[in-house]
C-alpha cells in the first residue's frame, strides 16, 4: 500500500464521510493537535521508567486516537466512533488525587524542567491546552461533544501534577518560578 496519494496536494483533505476540507480549516487543527499531543505523549513515555505510569499513558493514547477521530468525522456523516467518556475522565481525577497526596503542597508556579521527563509532561499539558483552545474553536461552528472538550481540560490537569510527582519521585527539584 502506498502511504502518498497525491489527493492532498492541492491544499484539501478528506474527512471521515468523504466530505474535502481545506487543510487549514479548524477541524483539521483541532484533530491534528490531539495528534501532536500524542506523538508527544510517546516521548514522554520511553522517559518513563514507572510501568504503572507508562500503562496509564499508554491508554490515555489510545483515547487521544479516539478524540482525533471523533474531530475527523464529517459533521454531516451518521458515522458513531469510540470516544471518552466520565470514567475516562474520573480515571485521570483519581490519580491526580492519589498523587497529590504525596507531593508537598504547591505555594509557587513551577517552570518546566529539572528533568527531560517533567519538561516533556509540560510540553504534553502545552499542546493539550492548544488541543482544547481548537476543539472549543471548531464547536463554535460545528456541534463537538462536550465530553470531549472536558477531556482534554482535565488531561491538560493531569500533566501538571504527573509533572510534579515526576519530579518527586526521581528526587529532582522543581523548578519554581520567581518574579523579579
Amino acid at each position: 500500500m502506498k502511504i502518498y496519494t497525491k489527493t492532498g496536494d492541492k491544499g484539501q483533505t478528506s474527512l471521515f464521510g468523504g466530505a474535502r476540507i481545506p487543510k487549514n480549516h479548524i477541524r483539521i487543527e483541532s484533530y491534528g493537535t490531539v495528534d501532536e499531543l500524542n506523538s508527544h505523549l510517546g516521548l514522554l513515555i520511553s522517559h518513563l521508567d514507572n510501568e504503572n505510569t507508562k500503562a496509564l499513558l499508554l491508554t490515555i493514547q489510545h483515547q487521544l486516537f479516539n478524540i482525533g477521530s471523533c474531530l475527523a468525522i464529517d459533521p454531516e456523516s451518521d458515522i458513531k466512533l469510540p470516544s471518552v467518556s466520565e470514567s475516562d475522565i474520573k480515571v485521570l481525577e483519581d490519580h491526580m488525587d492519589l498523587y497529590n497526596e504525596e507531593l508537598p503542597k504547591l505555594t509557587n508556579f513551577i517552570l518546566p524542567g529539572g528533568s527531560v521527563a517533567n519538561a516533556q509532561c509540560h510540553v504534553c499539558r502545552t499542546v493539550c491546552r492548544r488541543a482544547e483552545r481548537n476543539t472549543i474553536a471548531l464547536n463554535t461552528s460545528d456541534a463537538i461533544d462536550p465530553i470531549i472538550i472536558k477531556y482534554l481540560n482535565r488531561l491538560s490537569d493531569y500533566f501538571f501534577v504527573l509533572s510534579r510527582y515526576i519530579s518527586f519521585l526521581n528526587k529532582s527539584p522543581e523548578i519554581l518560578w520567581v518574579s523579579k
